[in-house]
């Protein structure tokens, strides 16, 4: 069930989503070779509570029998760790690294979602393209998140975007609806049909995210039963927003105006 979000409802999402993105902001700012991903994952904490809320993903029941609750306030994913990275005291960024930190801010019953892909100091060329296209396929699909047009819409302009660049998408995780649960009805995957799925409706809120691949689509499960890897060890890329659906164009709720 797809939930429509009233006036009050989008008013209390966009406090949640407006300190997903400082926290980012934050995030942003301390990245710097040397640091740590659990140094990260404090920062982040630490900022969501200084402005009322709290890190939605620490706690997050994994489902599955015996592997524990995520223990991290983001995720942290460096280089060819495409999602659900753990953040670790051991876990150093050196120059030339990526690091995708994907967070969820919690405040007054509403969630806001979002994600980045950072440059530890320098990078190759070909890794700041897979940072720029994974970011562009974002926006290229919503350009149709619009009232009258349907799920496959943005899918299928992500996929066509990201395969046009020579990247892969990943077709095993996807974005979603997000509101009072961080993950609603529809779910919304990176690649498809334009003209299938439902249509889309003014006080819709989703949590849209480009995951793309430097090399072939295929992943692995790390042993810890969260992280998801790249098979062939090519670096992968994360860019998420929330967005509302309106009468016109979308409203972006986790970008700091």
């Amino acid at each position: 069930m797809v939930y429509i979000k009233s006036k009050s409802e989008i008013e209390l999402m966009k406090e949640a989503c407006k300190i997903a993105a400082l926290t980012q902001k934050a995030i942003e700012e301390a990245i710097k070779p040397g640091i740590s991903t659990w140094e990260l994952d404090k920062i982040a904490e630490q900022t969501m509570k200084k402005y009322g809320a709290i890190p939605a993903e620490k706690g997050y029941p994994s489902g599955e029998k015996g592997v524990p609750d995520f223990p991290g306030s983001i995720c942290s994913s460096v280089n060819d760790v495409v999602i659900h990275g753990i953040p670790s005291k051991k876990e150093i960024l050196k120059e030339g690294d990526i690091v995708s930190v994907d967070l969820v801010a919690y405040k007054d019953g509403f969630n806001g979602d979002c994600a980045r892909t950072y440059t530890v100091g320098k990078v190759d060329k070909n890794t700041l393209k897979l940072l720029e296209i994974t970011k562009q396929a974002f926006f290229e699909g919503i350009r149709f998140a619009k009232k009258g047009y349907r799920i496959g819409d943005i899918s299928h302009a992500i996929g066509k975007f990201v395969e046009d660049n020579g990247f892969s998408v990943v077709k095993e995780f996807q974005g979603h609806g997000i509101g009072r649960q961080m993950h609603e009805d529809p779910g919304i995957p990176n690649y498809g049909k334009a003209g299938k799925g439902i249509r889309l409706e003014p006080g819709m809120t989703l949590a849209i995210e480009p995951m793309v691949i430097q090399g072939k689509p295929d992943i692995l499960e790390l042993d810890d039963g969260w992280g998801i890897i790249s098979e062939d060890g090519t670096n992968a890329c994360h860019y998420e927003n929330t967005i509302l659906i309106t009468e016109k164009e979308p409203k972006i709720l986790t970008i700091l105006e």
